[in-house]
């Protein structure tokens, strides 16, 4: 069979002005991944309320971030789609879940180069609804409608990877080197707390609400557990840079509503880690591989403010593995790897 490769991330408005957003926040919140409610609920939520008040803002917000070249996220990623392209002998192409950048036009770029077997690689190294699984979900019924010959697998969660765990620490090393930090702050983006009930299969594991034992508790349920895979990656890149105990900590971002979301939250973190009197703190971000709107505005902007008024001296924003060469090759590994063992051609 000929493979090809198909990088998947979130995706981005076309531009930051609020009509563009608008209409990139409706497909996003409409998603029944993303807010997982009956869909007169949705549509009362989205089209009634959200959509009629948070595009200015969020274009606001965008247009702090945005570069000459584009969206951050795209820019990031196409970089990153050329430079693996570059390690491999078979096509790469790059979709985006939400957006003009379609999963359907990734895999028709793939099809008319002859490709035959896709593996798709969704960019979030943990599983979750509003993410890995709403692009797998997606993918299937694309392939069925339109490209029922086409065959399809899918890169797995990463979270804990050892060869991953290595190339993210060693990008926090190297962000932090020379600099004097009291505390660093894992943020991963948030999820409702019912997202992790739905994804226990076996639905009477996780706690999402709870203290985290059940985390550390050996379960069937880690492999869709999004809570638990955050909580690892903070702990295995603590192990692997020698962090002290109370050195660090896991909070969650970016949640929206009044439903309960994971705690606790980064900006309330972020606070009461000024108020406990942290001078020097820095920040990752490793639910996204690549920076975005929650990293550069959300984190890089809104937390170093919330620091800062609370008495915060140093803010130390450590940016995502973006197009970084030890992240880019081994992505281009784990593909290898693939190609081998399925019989490349």
């Amino acid at each position: 069979m000929s493979k090809g490769i198909l990088l998947v991330n979130l995706g981005s408005p076309e531009s930051p002005n609020p009509k563009d957003v608008k209409k990139y926040l409706g497909e996003f919140l409409m998603d029944p991944r993303v807010i997982d409610v009956p869909l007169w609920a949705r549509n009362l939520l989205v089209k009634g309320i959200i959509l009629n008040t948070r595009p200015k803002a969020s274009a606001a917000a965008y247009q702090k971030i945005w570069w000459e070249e584009g969206s951050p996220l795209i820019v990031i990623s196409e970089k990153l789609k050329s430079k693996v392209q570059n390690q491999l002998n078979f096509p790469v192409a790059l979709a985006m879940r939400y957006g003009s950048m379609t999963i359907k036009k990734g895999l028709q770029e793939l099809v008319d180069k002859g490709v035959d077997e896709v593996l798709i690689i969704p960019l979030y190294p943990q599983f979750a609804m509003a993410t890995t699984e709403t692009i797998l979900v997606l993918a299937e019924d694309i392939r069925k409608a339109h490209f029922p010959d086409l065959k399809i697998t899918d890169l797995p969660a990463f979270y804990n990877d050892s060869e991953y765990i290595d190339v993210l620490s060693n990008s926090i090393a190297k962000h932090l080197e020379g600099k004097e930090i009291d505390h660093l702050l894992f943020s991963y983006h948030g999820v409702p707390e019912r997202h992790i009930r739905k994804s226990d299969v076996t639905k009477s594991h996780c706690n999402p609400a709870g203290d985290g034992s059940c985390c550390n508790k050996p379960s069937k349920a880690h492999e869709f557990c999004y809570k638990h895979q955050c909580l690892e990656v903070t702990k295995l890149v603590a192990k692997k840079l020698n962090l002290k105990a109370n050195s660090y900590s896991t909070s969650f971002q970016s949640r929206l509503g009044f439903d309960p979301w994971l705690l606790p939250y980064t900006d309330r973190t972020i606070e009461r880690l000024g108020k406990q009197g942290i001078k020097n703190m820095a920040i990752v971000t490793p639910a996204f591989v690549s920076d975005c709107l929650e990293t550069l505005e959300e984190i890089a902007m809104e937390g170093e403010e919330i620091f800062h008024e609370i008495g915060g001296e140093n803010f130390t924003t450590i940016p995502c593995l973006n197009d970084d060469a030890p992240w880019v090759n081994l992505l281009s590994k784990w593909i290898n790897n693939w190609a081998e063992t399925t019989g490349a051609q």
